[in-house]
């Protein structure tokens, strides 16, 4: 890769590398020359790019039978440490990555976006896959069903890694941050991917895949490249694969109409075009905060990545009687933002990422002005600083304002910084010109009033994947309009394809197969490796307290003797902890409660009593209790009943890089009848080795 980086990190160069592929353990170089792949800002050649002579078939088989196996051996975590190594490794490198970047027209900011903002998705998956997902290779989806009266046969839905391949086909404009946001969340789910990036900007990708694959951090087949056409790919695809593409919606049919996709059982989540809007609401006036958030807010939209952005406000929907000031005001604002070589620091806005991306944007504004005028910018370039506006594929922002009725703004999205400005009278004619971009991945709506707010997103939520709400006080901390963001989900009904990636934990399970299974509870602790109510409980002969990590099993109990809840114990309590509800502390007033029909204990007392009746006082392998889940009161505990606790280990979760691990408790409270009082889990952490003689 410092080979290629040298070639390409000049803008004089006059010699130009051949892309590779990485396939099947190696790197693969056409047998021909290849196709030019061009400096966004200057015209001259970076590279070339061809995939002649690629056995795509052998790539497929490589990633099942190298990579896939590879990575269903190892655990959530154990594959999310190797997220966080990769991502660690990819911030030392970065800044060569930076250097190549700025060939496809990216300014520094548009660079930190794309290459930062990948490297972050990748950390942010490998903190969720210690924190959310457990140190195994099942994931338990929801609570056990029980399908019986007698308790011997339940279901629980669980998730399993497919033995299949993640083929990710990938847009030209965030040649990093579009591999890696793919990458990470199909990795943790245990899939080997085969990525495939655009071609204009492909020459960036392979560098990063390159410092990857040196790296040897990955399993090898985990990842592989595909630099060039990917022809016959899909053909070696079958029910367990998955596409994932990014990209137009004329591509995303022809996806949809492969044979293998149609018949063949291949998943296929698109990321296709978008009209994104963003609303000004009807209580905002010029003097107000979200005025000016708005403004900014549409202008960064607008000349972020040169606006080459799927998330980009191509719809600025305004009050009818605020149009001609909100023109004027981003109009303003746009006259500020100098275009050029990214290479000069005092450049705003890039280039574009080819002459023929410019090209087709220019198409797509001749045909927005059917129905709207230019109001601010130079259809036919403008000025450019430091760059070659012949050869440099540059163009100025365009703001359009379009006339009543117009229908164009609705239909055609100009993939450039272009935005076009409609009014409206009233929130639900604002929801109703949202509505007809039939689709979008984004929306925001800047506003003040609650009201509002409500009206507007639950007007748009059925339309959007995702839609912010900007005012005065989320404003500082706020990412913005255009920012997927790894913890939620990034996609859009309709027109933006139908398509969720990302969203945490969602964008794993996307990759995964969800299955239905039955058994027995003791099967059914066996398959899921969680304790299951029915399941047989273990004597332990010790007290589990006792017990380290590694010596703990699923299903070890302790049953406690009884103790009896007084009225002196309720009294205390009430005095002690200030919580005097009259339920504790009134016989006539609790007399009178329906559900309890006299005094009752706390329930916090139940819990805190349990916990003396179960704790093991001396120092031992248990560190801390951390937490308590699904806590319920079931029955009243009253003053003269007689509660016992059943503690049984239920999970037992290793922490990677700690000397200690989590232990999940399943606790019942019981009282004389054997009913349940009380139920929760216990979170504590748990030494994985104590010397045998501190017993």
């Amino acid at each position: 890769m410092e080979v290629f980086a040298q070639q390409v990190a000049g803008k004089g160069d006059s010699v130009s590398a051949l892309l590779e592929s990485y396939a099947a353990g190696r790197w693969f170089r056409a047998a021909d020359d290849g196709e030019p792949l061009l400096d966004a800002a200057t015209g001259e050649e970076v590279g070339r790019i061809s995939s002649r002579g690629l056995d795509v078939a052998a790539m497929v088989r490589y990633a099942r039978e190298t990579g896939g196996p590879a990575l269903r051996a190892l655990t959530f975590h154990e594959r999310a440490a190797l997220l966080k190594a990769l991502a660690k490794h990819l911030l030392e490198g970065k800044e060569e990555l930076y250097a190549l970047s700025v060939r496809t027209g990216a300014t520094a900011r548009d660079t930190a976006i794309d290459v930062d903002g990948g490297i972050g998705t990748l950390f942010s998956y490998a903190s969720k896959g210690v924190r959310e997902l457990p140190n195994d290779t099942v994931f338990l989806d929801g609570g056990l069903e029980r399908l019986g009266k007698g308790g011997t046969f339940v279901g629980q839905h669980l998730y399993t890694s497919r033995p299949g391949v993640a083929v990710q086909i990938n847009a030209f404009n965030f040649p990093v941050w579009g591999m890696l946001e793919k990458l990470g969340p199909a990795f943790l789910a245990g899939l080997p991917s085969i990525v495939k990036p655009a071609g204009q900007t492909a020459y960036l990708a392979e560098a990063a895949v390159r410092q990857i694959i040196q790296s040897g951090i990955l399993p090898e087949g985990s990842l592989q490249l595909l630099a060039g056409g990917a022809g016959g790919l899909l053909d070696e695809l079958t029910v367990q694969d998955s596409v994932d593409f990014t990209g137009s919606a004329h591509t995303a049919g022809v996806l949809r109409r492969h044979p293998n996709v149609l018949d063949g059982g291949v998943l296929l989540g698109v990321e296709a075009d978008s009209l994104n809007c963003s609303i000004l609401g009807p209580d905002v006036r010029p003097e107000d905060p979200e005025f000016g958030l708005f403004v900014k807010g549409v202008v960064t939209e607008m000349t972020v990545k040169a606006g080459q952005k799927c998330t980009a406000i191509r719809r600025v929907l305004v009050p009818e009687a605020l149009a001609g000031t909100v023109v004027e005001a981003l109009s303003a604002r746009l006259a500020k933002v100098t275009v050029g070589d990214p290479r000069n620091p005092e450049v705003r806005m890039g280039a574009l990422a080819s002459l023929g991306q410019r090209d087709e944007v220019r198409k797509a504004v001749e045909t927005l002005r059917a129905s709207a005028e230019i109001v601010a910018g130079d259809p036919g370039g403008g000025p450019v600083l430091d760059g070659d506006p012949e050869r440099g594929a540059f163009m100025t922002p365009l703001l359009l304002r379009a006339r009543p009725g117009a229908t164009e703004p609705h239909d055609v999205e100009p993939f450039g910084p272009v935005a076009t400005v409609l009014a409206y009278n009233g929130v639900e004619q604002a929801v109703a010109l949202a509505a007809r971009g039939r689709g979008s991945l984004v929306a925001s709506v800047a506003t003040h009033d609650p009201d509002v707010a409500r009206s507007v997103v639950l007007g748009l939520a059925p339309w959007h994947g995702r839609v912010l709400v900007l005012d005065r006080d989320d404003a500082q901390e706020s990412t913005g309009h255009g920012s997927p963001l790894p913890v939620l989900v990034h996609g859009g009904p309709g027109r933006a394809g139908g398509g969720e990636e990302l969203g945490g934990i969602r964008g794993v399970l996307h990759h995964m197969q969800r299955t239905a299974v039955q058994a027995s509870p003791d099967l059914l602790t066996a398959v899921t490796g969680r304790w299951t109510t029915g399941a047989a409980r273990i004597d332990p002969g010790v007290h589990p307290f006792r017990k380290s990590l590694a010596e703990l099993r699923i299903g070890d109990t302790i049953s406690s003797a009884r103790r009896t809840v007084s009225t002196a114990d309720i009294d205390h309590f009430a005095e002690f902890t200030g919580d005097t509800f009259y339920a504790h502390t009134d016989p006539a007033a609790a007399a009178r409660n329906p559900l309890f029909g006299g005094i009752v204990a706390h329930g916090y007392l139940v819990v805190s009593l349990a916990a003396g009746l179960f704790v093991d006082p001396a120092p031992g392998p248990v560190l801390a209790n951390f937490g308590v889940d699904a806590l319920r009161f079931l029955t009243p505990v009253k003053a003269g009943d007689a509660i016992a606790v059943t503690l049984t280990v239920k999970q037992i979760t290793p922490r990677s890089g700690a000397d200690y691990g989590e232990v999940r408790w399943d606790a019942v409270v019981t009282n004389q009848e054997d009913r349940p009082v009380a139920t929760y889990d216990v979170l504590t952490l748990v030494a994985k080795t104590w010397p045998q003689n501190a017993r």
